[in-house]
């Protein structure tokens, strides 16, 4: 205990505390200058290479300095709840380390470092722990972490005397909690926000996580895409495939013989990829090979993202955008989806007077779905809880066959009365592909094989039961992205997934013969199936 009270008097008794300006500048520059060397190592030397842009010295100055109000602001925060530069510097560092350490950690598993959306999902992060990888997220990370905050914390409070004047004290802490929150406060105010979201703009130029992460480290690139998202004012976007989309729904109605309304199902299956394109030829699914040959367009599916982020892929069919054009909504489109109402086919489905259903076996908040669905069109959901599933007894994800179970029951449910649109996200091929998933099985490779050839069967089911209605039906099947599977590939060889656009039922006409594959993005899936849809009614006339 003496110790410890001889450690508190000597720093006490340093000089540089009889001039807390002079020392809280120190710690200030201190923190800046590791801020500054660390930021790097959040990508690999290569990446960093890769996307550093050739610039002036002048800007690449002006790129340091931009990262400086933000490490002062940081500093600042640890300062008004301690006045201890000290303390203030080593939270800062720490604060800055630890985002740079979790964005080369995401880039490791998943190939892109931190994004400003990704803060959107944290609380998902620990809610779902095993669909994120992340089940090291156990109790002794919590007491690893509670020790390192609070104890590091209640350290230097014991040990570094506060600078704090002993005059009005009330009214400096005031000013210093002001001066650590208040400009992040006007960061919501409009007219602030617009103006900082200009010159943001201006700096960061067209939005690149890997670009803005190579320039400004982690936070400052997290902070810099949040600023845009947050000024980007809603802006009235012009998709021209609106327009033949009305007209190819219409023809299409129009032009069945019988007069009855089509069904549309998308089913996005969830990390599907024929591993047969990877050279694994110990795998048998016929229904794909089927698919191949009813097929009127087939091939390559070109991915938003390898590996993960399903929403993305999601959202480019959903809405026919081009992920580039969302500008910083790309990343996680569903945070407004609201944004977007206007121009998504759901939307225009609906208003052109088709029920719009969206079917997902799993957690109806995951992602926002439970928001975004509705305002991206949909009028009906079915999710999760709409499942009697036991995950003890049925395994971590609705399987394919259940989920097939429930589209044919919805399918039979409907009239051919007017047009029906479902989109279905399956489940069940997301990892982790642990030993035991698959009784008797333990390597994960293996395991995902198997899952492939069990929902290859619940599709054939599914493709069996649309062929028999009586009504026009177009089915379209693509995988949202490559697996996440790390024993086999790490990157996959070719992350591109596959996709099909089938007529089914009526209709599928005698010229109708299959194609040579097509690479094709995702963007324009359902453009071209209305495309086909179209070139059959031209065929009829």
């Amino acid at each position: 205990m003496k110790d410890h009270e001889g450690i508190r008097l000597a720093l006490t008794s340093l000089h540089m505390h009889d001039y807390p300006l002079t020392l809280t500048v120190f710690c200030y520059a201190l923190a800046c200058a590791v801020v500054l060397f660390t930021d790097k190592f959040a990508l690999p030397a290569r990446e960093r290479r890769k996307h550093r842009p050739r610039v002036s010295r002048r800007r690449a100055a002006m790129d340091i300095l931009a990262r400086l109000p933000i490490i002062a602001l940081v500093f600042a925060g640890f300062f008004a709840i301690s006045w201890r530069p000290l303390y203030a510097g080593a939270g800062a560092m720490s604060f800055f380390v630890i985002f740079t350490g979790i964005s080369r950690a995401k880039y490791k598993f998943i190939r892109e470092p931190l994004v400003f959306s990704d803060i959107a999902l944290v609380a998902d992060v620990f809610k779902y722990k095993s669909i994120f990888y992340a089940n090291s997220l156990n109790i002794v990370f919590w007491i690893v972490s509670f020790l390192y905050v609070f104890g590091v914390s209640a350290l230097y409070m014991y040990f570094e005397p506060s600078i704090l004047p002993q005059s009005s004290k009330l009214f400096w802490i005031i000013v210093m909690i002001l001066v650590a929150n208040l400009p992040w406060l006007l960061l919501f105010y409009g007219p602030v926000n617009r103006l900082v979201a200009d010159f943001v703009q201006h700096l960061v130029g067209k939005p690149n996580v890997k670009v803005s992460t190579t320039r400004f480290g982690t936070f400052a690139s997290v902070v810099f895409h949040f600023i845009l998202w947050l000024g980007r004012r809603r802006e009235k976007i012009v998709a021209d495939l609106s327009e033949r989309f009305f007209a190819a729904v219409q023809d299409l109605i129009g032009h069945d013989g019988e007069n009855k309304a089509p069904l549309v199902i998308v089913w996005q299956s969830e990390s599907f990829i024929d591993m047969r394109h990877c050279g694994v030829d110990h795998i048998n699914l016929p229904t794909i090979d089927r698919l191949q040959k009813l097929a009127v367009q087939w091939g390559r599916l070109a991915t938003i993202f390898e590996g993960g982020y399903t929403l993305r892929t999601e959202f480019a069919v959903l809405s026919g955008l081009v992920p580039d054009d969302l500008h910083i909504d790309a990343s996680y489109p569903y945070l407004r989806a609201s944004h977007y109402t206007n121009v998504v086919w759901p939307t225009k489905l609906k208003n052109a007077g088709w029920s719009t259903h969206f079917m997902h076996p799993y957690d109806r908040t995951f992602f926002l779905r439970h928001k975004a669905m509705p305002q991206l069109g949909f009028e009906k959901m079915t999710m999760l809880d709409d499942f009697d599933h036991d995950p003890a007894q049925d395994g971590p994800y609705v399987s394919d066959t259940e989920l097939t179970r429930r589209v044919i029951a919805d399918v039979e449910s409907q009239t051919d009365a007017k047009g029906s649109f479902l989109f279905v996200a399956s489940m069940a091929n997301h990892g982790p592909w642990e030993p035991n998933r698959i009784e008797g099985m333990t390597d994960p490779v293996e395991i995902y094989l198997e899952i492939l050839q069990q929902s290859d069967k619940a599709l054939g089911e599914l493709v069996d039961h649309l062929n028999r209605l009586d009504r026009p039906v177009w089915l379209v099947f693509y995988g949202d992205h490559a697996p996440l599977l790390k024993s086999f590939a790490d990157p996959f060889p070719d992350p591109r997934t596959d996709y099909f656009i089938v007529p089914l039922a009526s209709a599928r006409k005698p010229h109708h013969a299959p194609d040579f594959p097509r690479n094709e993005e995702p963007w324009k899936l359902l453009e071209a199936m209305l495309k086909h849809a179209d070139l059959q009614k031209d065929e009829l006339r």
